[in-house]
């Protein structure tokens, strides 16, 4: 929920990009959470797990496509619940 408060607060779409009416209020401080890349805006955050059906489902998200996808990092087999793997 915290990506979609952040994109409505700042009248962004899904894809991050600017929907509204007045740019000067809306976009104020937009650059705190995200950045201008192009002619949307993106998070300024990268998304790590163990799990790559974590990110599959973050990517299957409203919010999937506001992502960049080298943004996400992920494991290949997971830590297959083992704590000493994953730590």
């Amino acid at each position: 929920r915290f990506w979609q408060t952040v994109i409505a607060e700042h009248n962004l779409d899904g894809a991050g990009m600017y929907t509204g009416e007045t740019p000067a209020v809306d976009l104020d401080k937009v650059n705190v959470y995200m950045r201008k890349a192009g002619d949307r805006f993106v998070p300024r955050a990268c998304l790590v797990d163990l799990e790559p059906g974590t990110v599959d489902v973050i990517k299957a998200s409203p919010v999937g496509t506001l992502f960049k996808p080298d943004n996400f990092v992920f494991g290949a087999s997971g830590a297959g619940n083992n704590w000493a793997k994953g730590h």
